[in-house]
């Protein structure tokens, strides 16, 4: 078999982390292959990109995830013991738990929450002169997430649980004191929800029978235990923590919404397929998580090269989505692209691919979509507003990618609700 190209160098990390978006798929470019070695944290590591790579990885006779994330994001993003790091049965067991609280009308609830708390955050906005939308959204999601798992928040509290969460996954790729705040907050975080699941089985809690603090607190894995409340509480992190990530899309649609006027006008005739399209070409688009680990199960070839057995392999999200195998001038934004789009599951892959039930497919990927679809009508038809002079540069070295102003709104006038135009 032929050699894998290999990047010439000691050590890759610190161009990943200056460049953590671009760095795979530049190099794969490079190399003029869809695969490349290098070393990460001195470890032999293969990265690779595209489609095809994509349907290897989220083969589970290939692959398995555990030992394959960094320390550095157990220990922040994702915790110690959740569903990420499982394979096989245990896997699929604790991923129907998941997949059992993404019914329509679960969503349909968190979003009938999320709407309370957006029309609330409107009208203190029209009193403020500028407002940073990436931090109101973050509280603003806070509060909808954990009234939905079944743990309202009350007022005093908002604030604190909100910075621990975001930095959960805001500071989770950083170093020096942005990484050890993550990790304190992931500590704090871990408590809190280990506790409210000991409420709840002591019975000094009682969250409705349908809410996700309920399920996992009462959830037993195949040895017919129930899990420890350290981590069920990583698990209802596990659906806290990306509900307020959707914040970073949820800015992102505010950012095409203003670079792109000719689809705002689009928008604001509330054709829900037209939405649709818009909403996955933001998830397209920008970048969100750049790429996901595993290890070789076993030893076997790739496109002639041979991946050997215990080998880790990172798999390129964002470059994936922007393969033009698959799409035609993936620079532009054209959301009417994903009329041609073939649906296949791993062509597009922007929170996993492969299938949410059976594969490590992020299983609330609807609830993104519900999530920014929702924005896209807050800031397209319930709401006018104008954006101020700042800078609107993607910070790429920054993970995850933001604009570099947050992106600041002012002069925001409240519009009424559709429900409230049809009984006046």
């Amino acid at each position: 078999m032929a050699e894998i190209p290999f990047e010439k160098n000691l050590d890759s990390t610190l161009a990943l982390v200056g460049d953590p978006y671009r760095f795979i798929s530049d190099r794969c470019r490079r190399h003029r292959s869809d695969l490349f070695e290098t070393r990460l944290l001195l470890q032999r590591t293969i990265c690779m990109t595209g489609p095809e790579a994509a349907r290897l990885f989220y083969d589970p006779d290939l692959f398995v995830r555990k030992g394959a994330m960094p320390k550095a994001i157990q220990k922040t993003l994702l915790g110690e013991g959740g569903v990420q790091g499982l394979d096989g049965g245990p896997h699929r067991r604790r991923k129907q738990l998941f997949m059992s609280l993404m019914s329509p009308e679960q969503i349909g609830e968190l979003i009938r929450l999320t709407a309370v708390e957006w029309r609330m955050r409107m009208r203190a906005w029209t009193s403020i002169p500028n407002v940073v939308l990436y931090p109101e959204f973050q509280r603003l999601l806070t509060r909808a997430s954990c009234a939905w798992v079944g743990i309202p928040l009350a007022d005093p509290e908002v604030d604190a649980r909100t910075e621990d969460i975001v930095a959960l996954y805001d500071h989770a790729g950083s170093v020096g004191v942005r990484h050890l705040w993550s990790r304190s907050a992931r500590k704090r975080a871990d408590r809190w929800l280990a506790n409210v699941v000991e409420e709840v089985r002591f019975g000094r809690l009682h969250p409705p029978g349908p809410a996700a603090a309920h399920a996992i607190a009462w959830h037993r894995d195949p040895d017919g235990e129930l899990l420890a409340p350290q981590v069920a509480a990583v698990e209802l992190l596990n659906l806290i923590r990306p509900i307020v990530a959707v914040s970073v899309y949820m800015v992102f649609v505010a950012h095409a919404l203003h670079l792109h006027p000719d689809v705002r006008d689009k928008l604001r005739s509330g054709d829900d397929d037209y939405a649709n399209l818009f909403v996955q070409e933001v998830r397209r688009f920008y970048p969100f998580f750049p790429a996901v680990a595993a290890r070789a199960r076993r030893t076997f070839e790739m496109n002639g090269y041979k991946i050997p057995e215990g080998r880790r392999v990172i798999l390129d999200l964002y470059g994936s989505n922007q393969d033009r195998r698959t799409w035609e001038k993936p620079e532009e934004f054209e959301p009417e692209r994903f009329r041609r789009w073939d649906g296949g599951q791993f062509n597009f892959i922007p929170q996993g691919g492969g299938d949410h039930y059976a594969n490590h497919r992020c299983p609330g990927e609807w609830i993104t979509i519900a999530l920014m679809k929702q924005a896209t009508e807050m800031l397209t038809q319930q709401m006018a507003y104008d954006v101020p002079e700042q800078d609107l540069q993607i910070e790429w070295s920054r993970m995850p990618a933001l604009p570099r102003s947050r992106f600041v709104i002012s002069n925001v006038i409240t519009r009424p609700a559709p429900w409230a135009t049809a009984t006046a």
